[in-house]
Formats: structure tokens, sequence, C-alpha cells
């Protein structure tokens, strides 16, 4: 089976130019100092971390394996907390980090509540306050504990991501299953209304055809469409190897298309009886696309819901982030 060659995609290009900087400044530490063995540990730790990252961007893999690692995202996660340790290691081999601290504390701060006592610990620490080897723990600490609830938020992520594709393929195998049940047996699924002093209306016509449930479902799809043209315009880029929008419209799209199903069931069925008249065709699949574009009242709590975890997982910090 052959391998496929990694693409060159935004989460690689960021990694990769991160970890450009820690061999920068790896490069920049010159000769260990024999009297500081920690910081000849740290520089083993960021050399060895370094090279993790390395494999996980470049690694070719069989297409299957492919499939399987972008499902579970563990060689993203593996690049990036491999990345982070690469990066605490380089902060920890320096022996002047404490020149560091302003940026340090800029970094703990995005991750890091304002109450949490490894960031007040950092927050208060002064330079010479401590041994090096304590105000080097602190640092540490602290800088561990930021990019591990980073990891956190990007795992997050991928899970909502890979529930959101769940979700898809439920629809999707539900809206095609009552498409062919439709059309295999017309008017199983009656897709045509009637009420007192009004026509049968159906949505090709004036009797049930096999094409009826398609065309309520296009056209409840295109009203979803609508939400999701919005939800597209209003999305502001970001870094995260885990982009949520087309998830989000595809579960608009196919809920949508369920809902005007169901939706045009409750008026042929008199639900709306000295409500709503549906007096002609035209009317009908109107009708099929409002109920289409409903769907943005439940999935307007899923784009809320979406945007909180997504805030949370930023590969940059902010202050990086708005370069």
């Amino acid at each position: 089976m052959g391998t496929r060659t990694p693409r060159v995609t935004d989460w690689r290009l960021v990694v990769q130019s991160r970890l450009d900087r820690v061999r920068a400044d790896l490069a920049a530490l010159g000769p260990p100092d024999p009297l500081d063995q920690e910081s000849q540990q740290w520089r083993g730790v960021a050399e060895q971390e370094a090279a993790v990252v390395e494999d996980m961007v470049t690694r070719a893999e069989s297409r299957w394996r492919t499939v399987a690692s972008w499902w579970s995202g563990w060689h993203i996660e593996r690049a990036w907390r491999s990345l982070h340790e690469a990066e605490i290691a380089v902060v920890a081999a320096d022996s002047g980090f404490l020149g560091r601290l302003p940026g340090l504390k800029a970094r703990v701060a995005e991750n890091l509540d304002e109450h949490d006592p490894r960031r007040v610990a950092l927050e208060e620490l002064r330079p010479g306050e401590f041994p090096l080897a304590v105000e080097r723990e602190i640092v540490v600490d602290a800088l561990r504990a930021a990019f591990d609830a980073s990891d956190f938020a990007h795992a997050g992520s991928r899970a909502l991501r890979n529930k959101l594709i769940a979700t898809s393929v439920v629809l999707f195998v539900v809206n095609t299953a009552l498409g062919v049940i439709g059309l295999l047996e017309p008017g199983f699924v009656p897709m045509c209304v009637s009420a007192e002093k009004l026509p049968t209306v159906c949505p090709s016509g004036k009797s049930a055809t096999g094409a009826d449930v398609w065309l309520i479902q296009l056209f409840g799809a295109f009203g979803a469409v609508l939400s999701a043209v919005v939800l597209l315009l209003r999305r502001r880029p970001s870094l995260s190897p885990y982009v949520m929008v087309g998830y989000q419209a595809m579960i608009k799209v196919l809920l949508g298309a369920a809902l005007a199903v169901v939706g045009i069931l409750a008026l042929g069925a008199g639900v709306t009886t000295g409500l709503i008249g549906v007096a002609s065709q035209a009317a009908l699949l109107l009708w099929a696309v409002i109920l289409g574009y409903g769907q943005q009242v439940a999935t307007r709590l899923l784009d809320s819901y979406t945007d909180r975890v997504m805030d949370q997982a930023r590969p940059l910090p902010r202050l990086e982030g708005q370069r």
C-alpha cells in the first residue's frame, strides 16, 4: 500500500515556524555551563522533543493510517505537546531565563485563571528572590500548566469535531432513508397537504409522487443554506488544526432537510388547522424553505458552544495571534 506525502496545512506551518524558533534559541544559548548540570539536561530534552516534532510534521503514512490519524488526531496532539515541551526546555536551559519573564507571564495568562497559584507564583517572582533552581521550577511549572490547558482544549475541539461528523452521518442516513422510502412507495411518507375549502397540494403537483420527499428535503436544505452562509460570513479565521465551520454548516443543511419533512408532515396532519392554510404548491415549497431555516433555533446553541470551545483551543497565545 502506497504512502501519502503529508500536506502543507496551516497547523504544520505554525508548528514548523515555532520549531525553527526553538532550534534558533537552542543555538543562541552558546556552550553549556559545566557548573549548571540542570541546564545541560534541559538542552537534551529540548533536542529530543524537537526531533519528535520534526517527525510528526514530516511523517508520511499509508492512506488507511492517515484516515485513522485524522480521526484520532494523535499526530497533531503529539506534535503540539512535544513542541510545548521543547519550548519549556529551551526556557529552562537558559541561565538567563528570568529576562523572559514579561513574555512568559503573558503566555501563562492566556491559559491559566488569574487565581491559579502557579500563575500567581510566576507573576510575583522577582529575580534573585530564590535560588536559581527554585526560580526555574516556578517558571517551568507555570508554563507546563498553561500548555497543558491549551493541549486539553485541543483535545476537546477534536472530540467536538468527531461528534459533529457522527451526527452528520446519522442525519444523512435518516434523510436518505426517507427519500428512498418516498421514492419506492409514493405517499408512504405523505407530503401532501389538504384543508377545508382548500385543494390538496403536493410538492410536485396535485398528487403524490416519488419525488415529493426529495423535493421537500431539497427546499428545506436550501433554507438551511441561508443560515449556513451567515455562519460562514461571521466566522473569523482560526489557527486551530480543527476547523468546525464546515461541519456546523453540514449539520445545518442536513437538519434543515429533516425538519422540513417533519414540518410538512405536521401541516398535513392538521396540527396547524385554523392557523396556517396552504393553498398552492408554491406556498408549500415556501414553507419547506422556512422550516429548513428554522433549524437555526436549535443549531444556534451549537454555534455558541462551538465558539466557546474554539476560543479555548488557540495554538498561539492571543498576543501573538493578533500580530
